[in-house]
């Protein structure tokens, strides 16, 4: 592993777009910078032979070149509202979706912040009932990653707020994070350039 220079070294890591705290994430990416060229697979074994059970290491490639954390555009996040059936949900969806802007509050560091949640959701859909948890309804949403960064709860708040549906989040659960498709809404794969550069 390679570190950085002076009086204190450290080892060079990167996390790119870390999720919130409290949720669940199947899209972590972490750049590490090696002091020399080391075999992918070895990578990938060495970590996952050191890591918990439960956090699992899904691919390792080498980097083509840039910064990862600038192909980290948007996120698609799911979540399972709380005891709210899919009409009430595609309604309060359909709400927010037609309202040109929804401002929130969040508590920060610096104080109170309010924002627009509304600027950052590219998507937003009701996939239907959660079979483990009946009369709850799944939410999937897109956001564009941005300043401030909007988080599902805000979209819950966002929604709260342009519909009067009192929402909160039994799961909120980070399914993909990586370049925005503008025409679709979508959210790409960040590795892909990495990938189609290795030799072969």
């Amino acid at each position: 592993m390679a570190y950085s220079s002076g009086f204190n070294p450290h080892p060079r890591i990167s996390y790119a777009g870390a999720a919130p705290t409290g949720s669940a994430s199947e899209a972590e990416y972490v750049e590490v910078a090696l002091a020399a060229v080391v075999d992918p697979a070895s990578v990938h074994a060495s970590l996952s032979e050191a890591l918990p059970d439960g956090l699992d290491v899904l691919e390792v490639v080498v980097s083509s070149g840039g910064s990862l954390a600038e192909r980290l555009e948007a996120s698609h996040w799911r979540i399972t509202l709380d005891g709210i059936g899919v009409d009430a949900a595609r309604e309060a969806v359909a709400v927010l979706l037609d309202t040109p802007e929804v401002e929130v509050e969040r508590m920060t560091k610096k104080g109170l912040r309010r924002f627009d949640a509304r600027a950052s959701v590219q998507a937003a859909s009701v996939r239907g009932e959660d079979p483990d948890r009946p009369g709850c309804a799944i939410l999937d949403v897109v956001l564009r990653h941005g300043t401030p960064s909007v988080r599902p709860d805000d979209v819950l708040a966002a929604l709260s707020k342009s519909s009067g549906l009192d929402v909160t989040a039994a799961l909120q659960q980070r399914l993909a994070q990586g370049p925005l498709d503008e025409a679709d809404g979508t959210v790409g794969d960040p590795l892909a350039p990495d990938r189609d550069a290795a030799p072969r």
